[in-house]
């Protein structure tokens, strides 16, 4: 057995669809938190090359384990260990803006170099970083975009209108409003805390008595959603719909969502839940052929 794929109880579904797209094994590593939450890992295969496959939300847990499970595949024999995480986290903090901030995207991306011989991700939330491979040095790094897999749930047969909350999402709106001939208007964003934003949109007006669909990378209070969609029904906008790549919101803030009106919303399965609807195997599968990580 030259490649298999080992996932984790919280994303087996995901890893058995990328098992399945590649045509190989895919096995669960047994994990086991002790009364004092430390966590015996056990992987119950492993192949020349194993695949490790697991989205970071919630990744002060998750990352731990993954580590221990890599070094446990070595143990087992395996000469190449890919770390496939559709949602890569900690990387938004790319520098210490105050005295005394850890830089974490720094930390992390030395970990996942320093214990995996290779990277796959989806969307990676960069800032003021333009290439993975400044973040994680020293190993092959893959960035996809979700963007064409999210293009195929846009309806777009009363011409839409693609809204990106803020100029980051320039890109997604941009990708996906383009192949389907439908015009695209981008917010101007300031964040006053985790939880409160505000915007505006210029020429909002083109929403009137048209549907319009928020594009953006993730959701995860979804406030600045919320901000966008206030703005746009106050514009006219006859409904409001939200496309993303990565869906962290908690199904309180999914239940805010809604009664501002954002319905329906559709995400990748980078984090398996009730919004996921599009597919990111076939991508990640093709990648990792092309780049020879199978």
């Amino acid at each position: 057995m030259s490649t298999t794929v080992l996932g984790f109880f919280d994303g087996m579904a995901a890893a058995r669809r990328l098992g399945a797209v590649l045509n190989v094994s895919v096995h669960e590593v047994k994990t086991h938190r002790f009364p004092d939450k430390e966590c015996l890992i056990r992987v119950p295969a492993s192949a020349r090359t194993v695949i490790l496959y697991r989205s970071l939300d919630d990744p002060d847990r998750k990352i731990i384990e993954l580590l221990l499970a890599a070094s446990a595949a070595r143990d087992q024999g395996a000469e190449r260990v890919i770390l496939v995480a559709p949602y890569l986290a900690y990387m938004r903090q790319d520098r210490a803006f105050h005295a005394g901030e850890a830089v974490s995207q720094k930390v992390i991306g030395g970990l996942i170099a320093g214990h995996f011989d290779g990277l796959v991700t989806v969307d990676p939330h960069l800032h003021r970083i333009s290439a993975l491979n400044e973040v994680v040095t020293g190993i092959p790094t893959i960035s996809l975009s979700a963007a064409p897999v999210l293009a195929t749930l846009v309806d777009a047969r009363d011409s839409p209108v693609v809204v990106g909350p803020d100029s980051e999402s320039r890109q997604w709106t941009e990708t996906i409003a383009a192949p389907l001939g439908l015009e695209t208007l981008v917010a101007s964003k300031q964040r006053l805390g985790d939880r409160q934003v505000s915007l505006a949109i210029p020429h909002v007006d083109q929403v009137k008595g048209r549907r319009a669909i928020l594009v953006d990378d993730m959701i995860s209070s979804g406030r600045t959603l919320v901000e966008a969609a206030g703005v746009l029904y106050g514009a006219g906008a006859t409904s409001v719909e939200a496309l993303v790549t990565h869906c962290l919101a908690s199904a309180d803030d999914l239940a805010v969502l809604e009664a501002n009106g954002i319905a329906p919303i559709a995400s990748s399965d980078s984090v398996d839940g009730p919004t996921s609807k599009a597919q990111l195997a076939p991508l990640i599968c093709r990648a990792l052929q092309e780049n020879g990580f199978t």
